[in-house]
């Protein structure tokens, strides 16, 4: 039987879309789903550490979000433009791969000139070529450093929030929509169930015992692409960068022939994992492009464990999270997160699923 992208349709009251993050990193509200019982606690997230003991083990994502949203304006006409950096496709040339808005106003040839809080022009670029409606490559027109280009793109740069937050990006969302170890730069969004965890929470968890595995997968724009089809065996991931270190394997493959807990923190994480099986179902180290997509039904071969936040209807994350806990129960476990008014998406509350 087909699985349909209908299935993951509910109905989500705006008011539970966060728009800020909570006061204290750990003390986001938490949901525990037992998949054997379909049992639910509601727990404070720093809670985690009941459910973890020694020589268990999570995986992180420690991919770091870049400043990828810039704002200037056309050349000649002054028109304001938002320009949302996706990566960069020839490092020398300075060439990256973007999305602009509006977008009919921009044509191959077009200059675009980013100023800093002064009105001073510190970066000039110039479209060289269309990719898609939305999409342009870009040259920009810098003659310093590699190290100097990085550092007026962070200062010029916003932090790239998802739009269903419904403001500009605040001086609170430089640390916040950030994890507490993100370390590779390369994302432009945030990996968000690694959101809740505070430096104190990490060293708690440390003390206890519990191991942790770094990977990085640099989340893309693809992760918020509305699927089109109702067949979800014809949706098309777009691909984003993953690297698993031979490090991370072995951590993961200790614990998984002691048959010890393992936690996956984030879908993100999860993708990754699952992008570099071996054939005896162990983690082995890879590096390259995903684009899995992980629906109803999959056998999953690394976690039995996953910390995940509340997503969007409809969108493979919530799929994805439907696949390892089961429909039934997270759909459930969905309506009992509207029922009890928690806080959804990047900013939101969290689920544990064990």
């Amino acid at each position: 039987m087909r699985t349909k992208l209908s299935q993951f349709k509910f109905e989500l009251p705006e008011e539970l879309i966060a728009q800020y993050p909570t006061d204290i990193r750990d003390e986001s509200r938490l949901m525990v789903v037992h998949k054997d019982s379909g049992k639910i606690e509601h727990k404070v997230f720093k809670d985690i550490l009941e459910y973890l003991v020694e020589d268990d083990t999570m995986i992180f994502n420690n991919t770091k979000v870049f400043p990828a949203r810039l704002y200037g304006r056309k050349e000649k006409t002054g028109a304001r433009i938002e320009v949302f950096l996706l990566r960069e496709l020839n490092h020398e040339a300075r060439l990256w791969d973007v999305l602009v808005d509006p977008a009919r106003k921009i044509r191959v040839g077009n200059k675009l000139y980013f100023s800093d809080s002064n009105d001073e022009d510190i970066l000039v670029a110039e479209v060289v070529d269309n990719t898609t409606s939305r999409g342009r490559t870009i040259r920009f027109l810098y003659d310093g450093t590699e190290d100097e280009f990085q550092g007026e793109l962070s200062k010029l740069g916003n932090t790239p929030l998802p739009k269903y937050i419904n403001r500009d990006a605040e001086k609170i969302d430089r640390e916040r929509y950030q994890t507490v170890y993100a370390k590779e730069l390369g994302a432009v969004a945030a990996p968000t169930a690694g959101l809740h965890f505070s430096e104190e929470l990490m060293k708690r968890l440390e003390i206890q015992g519990v191991d942790f595995a770094e990977l990085t997968l640099h989340v893309g724009l693809g992760t918020f692409r509305n699927i089109e089809v109702e067949d979800l065996s014809k949706h098309k991931m777009d691909a984003e960068y993953f690297r698993v270190p031979e490090k991370a394997a072995q951590v993961v493959n200790k614990s998984k022939k002691a048959n010890k807990r393992i936690c996956s923190v984030g879908t993100t994480s999860m993708r990754a994992i699952e992008s570099a099986v071996s054939a005896e179902g162990l983690l082995k180290s890879a590096e390259g492009w995903t684009n899995k997509f992980i629906y109803p039904p999959f056998e999953f071969n690394v976690a039995n464990s996953m910390i995940t936040n509340f997503h969007l209807p409809k969108s493979s994350l919530v799929i994805m999270v439907s696949a390892f806990g089961g429909h039934e129960l997270i759909m459930d476990a969905y309506q009992t997160a509207i029922k009890e008014k928690y806080r959804f998406f990047s900013y939101g509350d969290a689920m544990m699923i064990i």
